[in-house]
C-alpha cells in the first residue's frame, strides 16, 4: 500500500480511542460496508465508539477517507460534524439517507459522490488494496459553522486549528481484477 499519510502535513493533535463492533482495526470492511454497486455492499456506515478525548473538547466530527483513491485527492466517504460532546458512539446504519440516528445538532455532509450520506468502499477493480481512516476528531469549538452543502475538504480545513484529538481506526477493502 501507498505511504501516503492523510495526516503529515496536520496539526499534532492528542489520541485517543476508537473501537466498532462492525470492524476491527487494520481489517478488511465486511461486505455492508462496501458500496451497494458491489456484491453484497449495502453502503451501511460502520458503527463506532470512542472514548478518552481530551479535556476541552466541545464537539466530534467523524469522516472516513480513502487516500488511496486514483483522483489526486483521495475520496470522502463520510463526514458528520457538530456531534455533542456527550455523544460518545454512533450505531451502525447511522449514516443513511435520513440521518435519523445521527444526534440532534450534527448533521451529514455531501460526501465526493455528492450525497449526504455514506458511502461504502469501491475501490477500482485490480487496483489493490484501499485503505480507509475512520476517525473521530475532538474539537476546542461546539459547531464547526460549516454550511451543510460544504465538502469533507473544507470540514478539514476547518477543523484544522481546533482539532484536539483523533481517534484512528483504519479498514481496508480491495475488488479483485
Amino acid at each position: 500500500m501507498p505511504a501516503n499519510d492523510p495526516f503529515a502535513r496536520l496539526p499534532q493533535a492528542a489520541s485517543f480511542t476508537v473501537t466498532s463492533t462492525t470492524v476491527t482495526d487494520g481489517a478488511a470492511w465486511p461486505p455492508e460496508q462496501h458500496s451497494s454497486g458491489l456484491p453484497g455492499g449495502k453502503d451501511t456506515s460502520p458503527q463506532l465508539s470512542w472514548s478518552g478525548a481530551p479535556a476541552g473538547t466541545k464537539s466530534y466530527a467523524v469522516t472516513v477517507y480513502d487516500p488511496d483513491a486514483p483522483t489526486g485527492s483521495g475520496f470522502w466517504h463520510w463526514a458528520v460534524v457538530d456531534i455533542p460532546a456527550s455523544v460518545s458512539e454512533l450505531p451502525e446504519g447511522a449514516g443513511d439517507d435520513t440521518g435519523s440516528q445521527i444526534p440532534e445538532a450534527a448533521y451529514q455532509l455531501p460526501n465526493d459522490a455528492r450525497v449526504a450520506r455514506y458511502i461504502g468502499a469501491a475501490p477500482p477493480a485490480g487496483h489493490g488494496p484501499h485503505r480507509y481512516f475512520v476517525v473521530v476528531h475532538a474539537l476546542d469549538i461546539p459547531s464547526t459553522g460549516v454550511p451543510a452543502d460544504a465538502t469533507p475538504a473544507v470540514l478539514g480545513f476547518t477543523m484544522a486549528g481546533h482539532t484536539l484529538g483523533r481517534a484512528v481506526l483504519t479498514a481496508t477493502a480491495e475488488t479483485p481484477a
